[in-house]
């Protein structure tokens, strides 16, 4: 027996009466408003050559970590998933990952990734029938016709999304070609790239070295030299903002920083280039480097985006046999206001840097996050992220750092996702949830109605469009 499909129009508002009125109100003003997604991992390669997705499954199932670590959390291969391998894809039939999938399609109940999902099945593919075994075959072969259709197209579907900007995240090492040939395109479309130097910053990623020589390659640059290895970076930054970039992102494992003397970094560098580093010396090189890269912004201008705090790679056996990025980060406890007072020192008073930090350690944003970008120039918030995308997180957000550092030391919403289809709809339920908290606020009377509207058109556009430079 099939199952209807279908999206209550006051999903995610208080069950209150009073307080969901006023939540309506709100959300007609801005439900509708262009999507300014200025952080992702989306495929540039897909605006690039606009050509057709072929499934279901290489489309909506392969690129999310959220869905098949669920999955593999109920004891479900990965291979019966189709996700790719180090060496490439199995040799798994999509249409049987999809059944895989569907079948197990109740265990997100309850999660967000099912909000997504269902937002993803009723908005845009046009379904009023639940996903489960028994459609399972429903589901692919009409999504197969519709990735078919012109309409279904790459550029086609974001135009269709209200995109008004979207950023991905590539290396430092990465040459950009298709961003390249986005803007080569004619296509008014505004994709944009984000300067991620990670590879070229982590001496304990197992790519440093091939990373390194791409980035000589890339700059002309002697990078195992210090000079020459700040000069490569400021060369890429220029290429990357020459291609739209307006921001860098950081993904280090915590917010260390530091502030070494010249003669100090050239012989902690030295010791990184000639493979006589320790542990401790890989996480100071990594501190020293936020607090170049933030040196960097106050002279270039690009935002800079920290994102701390994820113990990568956890499971050992995946990682090893499936590579990066397969669902087995795990959150850790973070550290701020030591962490950052090194790089704070140097750059915190001034006013026309922007740094936005993340965390994956919901304990910090009262104790630490908010007094920080409560008090900062450069500091802002980003918002709930990761593992706390997700209603209660973002409610938590706002309760948990709103009464310190206000509305506008945060930066509106970043959707974070590899998973194209599903931006509007993450988009959707921020826009729902940040409604719902100003509508009780308002209701009980600590904002006035014209000041939650105010705030959100601020929310959803205005805080993200100056925060990015958009």
């Amino acid at each position: 027996m099939t199952r209807p499909l279908s999206l209550h129009p006051d999903r995610l508002f208080s069950s209150d009466p009073v307080q969901r009125d006023i939540a309506r109100a709100l959300y007609a003003e801005v439900g509708t408003l262009p999507i300014v997604s200025p952080h992702g991992h989306v495929d540039p390669a897909w605006f690039a050559t606009n050509a057709p997705w072929t499934d279901a499954t290489s489309l909506l199932l392969q690129p999310d970590h959220y869905v098949f670590r669920m999955l593999y959390s109920q004891g479900i291969d990965l291979d019966t998933l189709a996700i790719p391998h180090r060496d490439g894809v199995p040799d798994t039939d999509p249409r049987a990952a999809w059944r895989a999938f569907a079948e197990r399609y109740h265990l997100f109940r309850g999660t967000p990734s099912q909000l997504w999902l269902d937002h993803v099945f009723a908005e845009v593919f046009g379904f009023e029938v639940a996903l489960d075994a028994s459609t399972a075959d429903r589901y692919y072969d009409t999504i197969g016709e519709r990735l078919a259709s012109d309409a279904f197209r790459p550029r086609a579907l974001f135009e269709q999304f209200r995109i008004d900007f979207l950023a991905t995240t590539e290396g430092a090492h990465d040459d950009l070609a298709h961003h390249r040939a986005i803007r080569g395109s004619g296509w008014q479309g505004r994709v944009v790239t984000t300067y991620r130097p990670d590879g070229v910053i982590d001496v304990e990623h197992e790519a440093f070295a091939d990373a390194m020589e791409r980035f000589a390659a890339l700059t002309g640059e002697d990078v195992h030299s210090w000079s020459g290895y700040l000069a490569a970076h400021a060369k890429r930054r220029t290429a990357f903002r020459d291609l739209g970039a307006t921001a860098t992102d950081h993904g280090h494992a915590s917010a260390a920083t530091a502030n070494l003397s010249t003669a100090e970094c050239e012989a902690l560098f030295a010791r990184i280039v000639g493979g006589t580093w320790s542990p401790d010396d890989a996480e100071l090189f990594r501190a020293q480097m936020l607090t170049e890269m933030a040196k960097m912004s106050v002279a270039d201008g690009m935002v800079m985006q920290i994102h701390p705090g994820s113990y990568r790679n956890h499971n050992a056996r995946l990682f090893a046999t499936h590579g990066r990025d397969k669902g087995a980060d795990i959150p850790v406890q973070a550290e701020f206001v030591r962490a950052l007072k090194p790089m704070l020192d140097v750059v915190g008073n001034e006013l026309g840097l922007t740094i936005i930090l993340f965390t994956l350690d919901e304990d910090t944003y009262t104790r630490e996050l908010a007094p920080l970008a409560g008090h900062y120039p450069c500091l802002r918030l980003g918002p709930a992220w990761w593992f706390h995308d997700s209603p209660e997180g973002m409610r938590r957000f706002r309760e948990m750092t709103t009464e310190t550092a206000g509305f506008y030391n945060t930066v509106g919403f970043n959707d974070d996702t590899r998973a194209f289809l599903s931006i509007p709809a993450r988009h959707d339920v921020a826009r729902r949830i940040d409604c719902a908290f100003l509508a009780r606020l308002v209701a009980e009377h600590r904002l006035a109605d014209w000041e939650a509207a105010d705030l959100a058109h601020e929310l959803t556009s205005g805080l993200v469009r100056r925060a990015y430079r958009v």
